[in-house]
């Protein structure tokens, strides 16, 4: 076996200071998200540790800065692989990964060019000359909600540049992708409701979500359920494409399987518990497994999504410079671990025991006469 490499890590630094890799790197960016007072502290332990960045990032940065002009930027593009043409500004989630492909392009000096991938009329042989005359380098798939397939046309321009995937992990090809770790993300939800005191969480999503994901969701929180005694494990309920059409497929799954918290990605969730006459969090509470900073109002887990599109960036950035292009024989994954953003949807421990009692009985008592 070859020698281990004595180098010191993000993640080694990371663990001195007692934050997390993500700080780190922003620290170490002067990003003034960090309080500066955090940024000097870690600035010190990293230069004390004898951490030096990415020698293949830092490496391409230097040359693409040398000279400083505009010609010597590197040309990126991103694609819009979403439905909507104005994915990139209305969609809920997708702006995020698009902020952080921005942020972190404008870091490191390079411009990035916007397309849709589903304009009509678009051919393999003409998108590529369109890219080769702008000089544009690779590509960033952005929004990719619906199905983890890129259509046929595509994948000849998957042999002429490099392209990374985010958000999910494409099939048939299988290209590099970076994503928030959908296993870890629900087995840790699960775990802080556990902490929090809730004693039979429920799970609810779409069948086509999940599998998008490879069934990473159901995964981890199957996993987590091993947490609770068989009584306190929940069976999921997969919802139809149509919502108005699932909510009495909700209702009876209330009645029947009595969650005393449920975790959701659909706010619509939060209206049909009212609609029972339920109190969030008295009788019920409730986790979003993606966490908006436009509903501080539920609690959930933040999937950092704008890291995503950072690290997505810096993927690329390297294959450029490695000269990689076409399907990987060994495609790369980066993943990128959320956190718990606490919320009035769910009850403290301290007054959670209490309140368990009314949400064990409620569900059963607020069930219209036929099962809905």
């Amino acid at each position: 076996m070859p020698p281990r490499s004595n180098r010191t890590t993000m993640t080694d630094v990371a663990r001195e200071a007692g934050v997390s890799k993500n700080a780190v790197s922003l620290a170490l960016r002067n990003d003034p998200q960090i309080p500066e007072a955090t940024r000097k502290r870690i600035a010190r332990i990293a230069a004390e540790m004898g951490y030096s960045k990415d020698p293949v990032v830092s490496e391409l940065m230097a040359r693409l800065r040398q000279g400083g002009g505009a010609a010597n930027r590197l040309n990126l593009a991103l694609l819009n692989a979403n439905e909507d043409p104005l994915a990139f500004r209305q969609h809920p989630t997708i702006p995020t990964y698009v902020e952080g492909c921005k942020r972190r392009a404008e870091h490191l000096g390079c411009s990035l060019d916007s397309f849709w991938l589903h304009e009509k009329g678009r051919t393999a042989r003409g998108f590529s000359r369109m890219l080769r005359s702008r000089g544009i380098r690779g590509l960033v798939l952005v929004g990719m909600m619906n199905k983890n397939r890129i259509p046929e046309w595509f994948e000849p321009v998957v042999d002429e540049f490099p392209v990374v995937v985010t958000g999910v992990r494409t099939h048939e090809p299988a290209l590099s992708h970076c994503c928030v770790d959908h296993y870890m993300l629900t087995s840790l939800a699960m775990k802080q409701a556990v902490k929090l005191g809730y004693r039979r969480p429920g799970l609810i999503l779409h069948d086509r979500i999940d599998k998008l994901v490879d069934q990473r969701f159901t995964a981890g929180f199957a996993n987590a359920q091993q947490l609770l005694p068989a009584s306190g494990r929940c069976p999921p309920l997969y919802l139809k494409d149509d919502l108005t059409a699932s909510e009495p497929l909700f209702k009876r799954w209330l009645k029947q399987a009595q969650p005393d918290l449920v975790f959701t990605l659909y706010n619509v969730v939060l209206k049909w518990i009212d609609s029972l006459g339920l109190k969030i969090p008295e009788d019920i509470g409730v986790v979003q497994l993606e966490w908006r900073a436009k509903h501080p109002e539920i609690a959930g887990m933040n999937q950092h999504n704008d890291v995503t599109g950072e690290a997505a960036l810096d993927m690329l950035i390297s294959m450029i410079h490695n000269g990689e292009r076409g399907v990987p024989a060994f495609p790369r994954a980066t993943l990128v671990g959320a956190t718990w953003v606490d919320g009035p949807s769910v009850l403290t421990h301290k007054r959670k025991a209490p309140a368990r009692k009314r949400a064990a009985k409620r569900p059963s008592r607020s069930s219209s006469p036929n099962g809905d």
